[in-house]
């Protein structure tokens, strides 16, 4: 079975209730659930933090015994050096996802500092991003 931990960053706790036009009225929460029951072969762990430095101890924690890492690093993702180099210093493949296409926003969020790091990255497609993700580290 292989294990995969998804990690949201900031302000994805509130995906369902937050811009709707953008991340849609779904929570994380029933998405996850639909996760797992479409992947039994899986075991998928969660974790959710708006704090740069829990996001970075949770991927030293599991980044030396895990199958595959999602992670969505929220506004991090064009900020952080730090979760850059987490991602750096472990050996299980971390691939980044957002759920809306970066690229059509802000200038702002035209640049990432992890994607240099990550086995790939998968923008734009929704809360489908994730199991796009998840799909790559089953084969």
């Amino acid at each position: 079975m292989k294990k995969i931990l998804i990690i949201n960053g900031p302000n994805l706790n509130l995906l369902g209730k937050r811009e709707p036009t953008i991340y849609g009225n779904a929570s994380f929460e029933d998405y996850l659930e639909t996760l797992r029951s479409r992947y039994p072969q899986c075991d998928i762990a969660y974790y959710q933090s708006n704090i740069e430095g829990e996001m970075i101890n949770k991927i030293h924690e599991v980044g030396f015994t895990y199958d595959g890492i999602i992670l969505n690093a929220g506004a991090y993702t064009h900020t952080s050096i730090a979760l850059h180099d987490a991602i750096k210093a472990v050996t299980t493949p971390v691939v980044e996802v957002h759920i809306s296409n970066v690229h059509a926003r802000e200038p702002f969020r035209h640049v990432s500092m992890l994607s240099a790091a990550c086995r790939g990255v998968v923008i734009g497609f929704g809360l489908d991003s994730y199991r796009l993700a998840l799909e790559s580290f089953i084969g």
